[in-house]
C-alpha cells in the first residue's frame, strides 16, 4: 500500500516508539550493519543480512536496550558467545538464537530491555501477492552512521516494488542499513491500516536497477531453526 506523506510520517513515528528497541548496531569487518530482535513461536532470534553476519565482530549495546544503566558497556564481542549465526546464503539472512545473549547478560549483571518485532506482523504470501506493479511504502528502521562514528536510530521512508516473487527497495540506502527490518502497511478486513514487517534489507550489489533486495519475512520465518 502506498501511503500519503503525512501518513508515512505517522507510521514512521509509531514504529520508533513501538519497535525502536528491537534494533542493534553490528560492527563488522566489511562495514557497519543493523540487526533486530524477532519474537517467534519457536524462540527469539537476532536477524541480520548474511553478508553482515559473515564478517560481524561485535554487537553495539545501546543504552536504551540494557538495564540497569551503566553496567553493560558499549558492545558485546561475538567471540565471547558459545553460539554462532545460523546462516542462510540462499535467503541472504542469518539468525542468532538469543538464549546465549540473555545468558551472557545475566552473567555480567545486566539484562536486555528490548522490543522484539513480533512474528505476528510478518508479511504473508497473500500480502505479497496483493502488491501490483506499482510501488508500495517501505519504511526502514535502522542504525545509521553519524559523522562522529555514532550509530543513531534512523528511519528511511522509501518505495518497494515487486521483483519477480520478491521485493526490492528502489533506492540506495545509507551506510549501516543492511540487515535492518523493512515495514509496510495494508488494509485489514475492517479497512483499517495493518502493519507488516516486509523483511530484511540485503546488500544492493545484485539488485537489478539499483536499490536493495529484501528477504521477505514469510520466507525467513519458514527457514528459522528451532531455538
Amino acid at each position: 500500500m502506498l501511503l500519503e506523506p503525512d501518513a508515512e510520517n505517522e507510521v514512521a513515528y509509531e514504529l520508533c516508539q513501538l519497535l525502536g528497541r528491537a534494533i542493534l548496531p553490528v560492527h563488522a569487518a566489511g562495514g557497519p550493519g543493523t540487526a533486530f530482535f524477532l519474537s517467534y513461536p519457536g524462540g527469539e532470534f537476532l536477524l541480520t543480512a548474511d553478508g553482515v553476519a559473515a564478517q560481524a565482530q561485535r554487537l553495539g549495546l545501546r543504552p536504551s536496550i540494557t538495564e540497569p544503566a551503566g553496567v553493560a558497556g558499549e558492545s558485546l564481542a561475538l567471540a565471547d558467545l558459545p553460539v554462532q549465526w545460523v546462516r542462510g546464503a540462499r535467503l541472504g539472512v542469518a539468525a542468532l538464537p538469543t538464549g546465549e545473549l540473555h545468558g551472557f547478560a545475566a552473567g555480567q549483571g545486566w539484562r536486555w530491555r528490548v522490543q522484539p518485532v513480533p512474528a505476528s506482523i510478518a508479511v504473508r504470501a497473500d500480502d505479497l501477492a496483493g502488491i501490483g506493479v506499482g510501488p508500495v511504502t517501505a519504511i526502514v528502521l535502522a542504525l545509521g552512521v553519524g559523522v562522529d562514528g555514532g550509530r543513531p536510530l534512523e528511519v528511511a521512508v522509501e518505495r518497494a516494488v515487486r521483483d519477480g516473487n520478491s521485493l526490492r527497495i528502489d533506492a540506495a540506502l545509507p551506510a549501516g542499513y543492511v540487515g535492518a527490518p523493512v515495514f509496510g502497511v495494508r488494509p485489514d478486513a475492517a479497512g483499517e491500516i495493518s502493519l507488516r514487517c516486509l523483511g530484511v534489507v540485503l546488500r544492493g550489489d545484485s539488485a537489478p536497477g539499483g536499490g536493495h533486495p529484501v528477504a521477505t519475512l514469510d520466507r525467513v520465518l519458514a527457514a528459522l531453526p528451532a531455538s
